[in-house]
């Protein structure tokens, strides 16, 4: 695995809300490339074409309609193994009548805290309005999906439940369900696809981190998410979106896919994103997953751990996408798992452990745990000290019902 390729080399020249300063004036939409010399090319690595790569397909979809997209900074096109240009700018340099982008968490750059409320803006180079779907405005309104025939949904998702893009999916699809419009998914790799694992969503507990009854790890791509939702009448009142998929080529779940721009901000490389299933459970502990860290969900600590036991120390400092870390300025103590081989399951080891050596196990979870772990089931059977063999036997039946469910909506092997 190639270190670090995700480094910060990307030139943003149009993606960002007009908060984030943009200075770049180039003249051409063409000209807009987001270069990356370390990365290795997801593309030219498993010969994968991505969906927005395939114009042939959906160009002809979107003549003589008024288009919105629903993007960030991964909604790029690969023109060589280190060359991309963003789909708004490929697009409008094509001619398509794009009048509006909506941006979902984090912004359309990427960048703002997990939560962190988001502005609507204008982009100073189009004009084009970018209007938030996050905080209050999770779900597009009938006024402005106002005069749309078509919405193109091209986010980069990484396969777990409480990753709140799908939840984007979801809101998004049944706006546009509601005002008639067409809904398009330019597909992309799921990195975590290549396994589904984790407890089955009790619908009791459905929130924004977790909507639909599915396990933490669903072994699906965006595209196939959408034909999900569709498919199991999930959407408000069983009502179905008028959805279209662009399919990838040259994709199959097995495959290793290294995203050549980070989703989000506290997901940097490979390793957080195949960590990430695992560690977010502390999302919801007294314990810090890295964030404030250059090592954000490759390590976790806390200042309450047993030292004895955890021998790694960090101290979480105030960074981009995460302003105000948990345990801010205080030493952790706890474990680096930077160096840890590929993840094929979720891992409670960790989690269990953490408890067992807290100072103070009654203030370890909080009123987030249930809502990641999808009810309270989870920590109902870790503080009654029972082992991840154990809680995994109580997955089994729901996660047999769920693989059946999912193979009908699966366009790759």
């Amino acid at each position: 695995m190639i270190k670090n390729f995700f480094k910060s080399t990307f030139l943003f020249a149009f993606i960002g809300l007009i908060s984030c300063g943009n200075t770049n004036q180039e003249k051409q939409h063409s000209q807009n490339h987001q270069t990356q010399p370390e990365a290795v090319s997801a593309q030219a690595k498993n010969n994968i074409i991505l969906a927005a790569n395939r114009t042939e397909k959906y160009l002809p979809m979107l003549e003589g309609k008024k288009v919105a997209l629903v993007g960030n900074q991964s909604s790029l096109i690969e023109k060589s193994p280190d060359q991309y240009t963003h789909v708004v700018d490929s697009l409008l340099s094509r001619d398509a009548n794009l009048v509006k982008v909506f941006a979902p968490e984090h912004g359309f750059r990427g960048k703002a805290d997990a939560g962190e409320h988001v502005e609507d803006g204008k982009d100073p180079k189009t004009g084009l309005p970018i209007i938030s779907l996050y905080g209050s405005n999770k779900k597009p309104s009938a006024a402005q999906l106002e005069g749309i025939d078509v919405l193109i949904f091209d986010l980069q998702d990484v396969g777990a439940r409480f990753y709140t893009y799908i939840s984007s999916l979801h809101y998004v699809m049944e706006a546009c369900a509601e005002n008639d419009v067409e809904l398009i998914v330019f597909d992309r790799p799921n990195p975590n696809g290549h396994y589904v694992d984790g407890p089955i969503l009790d619908p009791e507990h459905q929130s924004f981190v977790g909507m639909h009854p599915i396990p933490v790890v669903h072994g699906l791509t965006m595209g196939e998410y959408a034909r999900m939702i569709n498919g199991e009448k999930w959407l408000k009142d069983g009502i179905q979106c008028d959805l279209s998929v662009i399919e990838m080529e040259n994709y199959d779940h097995s495959k290793p896919y290294e995203l050549p721009v980070k989703p989000s901000p506290n997901l940097p490389n490979a390793k957080s994103i195949n960590l990430y299933p695992s560690l977010c459970f502390f999302e919801g502990t007294n314990v810090n997953a890295g964030r404030g860290t250059d090592k954000q969900f490759q390590v976790f600590g806390s200042p309450f751990l047993n030292k004895d036991v955890f021998n790694y120390t960090y101290t979480p400092q105030s960074k981009d996408g995460a302003k105000n870390p948990k345990h801010l300025g205080k030493t952790c103590y706890g474990t680096d798992l930077s160096e840890h081989g590929r993840m094929d399951s979720l891992n409670l080891e960790w989690l269990i452990k953490a408890y067992n050596n807290t100072e103070d196990k009654a203030e370890f979870f909080n009123g987030f745990f249930t809502k990641l772990a999808g009810g309270p089931q989870l920590q109902q059977q870790i503080e009654k000290g029972m082992s991840p063999e154990e809680i995994r036997t109580t997955w089994k039946d729901g996660l047999e019902e769920f693989n059946e469910m999912r193979k009908q909506y699966l366009l790759y092997n």
